[in-house]
């Protein structure tokens, strides 16, 4: 199984190509932001090449949907129609608080994670997973608000990139892993996801946002920094 994958959802952006279910993970990690716009096709590119394939010998195309920074999942999504589109690989949308928990599953050894990321304007995205049998389930989210209503059952353990920034607000028993939503999970989790039936023609490439607010006014900002 060929797979590409990449994430654009947070200030990082990750690619990753795999030739085959036991070839070697070849990836790249660099900036996120507006510069992934110009530097992810590159990146694609370059690891296509280094693994010897074409983007027509890919089985599928997997990318992180959100939730995320707005103009990453965008970002995201459009790179995968068009390689969709003129590759006629199918797609796979993988919610990327999924690939935090999978990240932590890797780094930890957690089967019970509250994954976290951060949402800006004083905000988290957030969801909960339970690893059973080989695979992930959800059992809550994704959902955005404070992090102070982030639900940490007994035991889980909370992973992403908002915990240092939030961690007098985000209250925890189990264990704290640091995780970002990276393209060697999703590159883990595809296969299950494309086994269940879950892969999708590339118009089917679609953003989950959870938020639907953009930005705050500069009487709310000021309302948050007055709190603080």
């Amino acid at each position: 199984m060929n797979l590409l994958a990449f994430d654009t959802s947070t200030e990082r952006m990750s690619v990753a190509v795999r030739a085959g279910l036991a070839g070697p993970v070849l990836g790249f990690e660099g900036g996120g932001g507006a510069q992934t716009s110009a530097s992810l096709i590159p990146a694609i590119q370059d690891l296509l090449a280094q693994a010897g394939l074409a983007l027509g010998q890919l089985d599928a195309i997997v990318f992180g949907r959100g939730p995320g920074s707005f103009t990453g999942l965008r970002t995201a999504c459009s790179v995968a129609q068009g390689l969709g589109f003129g590759s006629g690989v199918p797609v796979l949308a993988v919610d990327t608080l999924l690939a935090v928990a999978e990240e932590a599953r890797a780094a930890s050894g957690a089967t019970q994670v509250v994954a976290v990321l951060d949402a800006r304007m004083d905000e988290v995205y957030w969801a909960r997973y339970a690893w059973s049998a080989g695979a992930w389930a959800a059992s809550g989210g994704p959902l955005l608000g404070a992090p102070e209503d982030v639900q940490v059952p007994s035991g889980a353990t909370l992973a992403g990139n908002a915990l240092a920034l939030h961690a007098a607000r985000l209250t925890a028993e189990g264990g704290r892993v640091e995780a970002w939503p990276t393209a060697a999970a999703l590159l883990r989790l595809a296969p299950a996801l494309l086994t269940a039936g879950l892969a999708a023609p590339a118009a089917q490439a679609l953003p989950l946002y959870v938020r639907d607010k953009v930005a705050q006014t500069s009487a709310e900002r000021a309302a948050i920094r007055a709190s603080k």
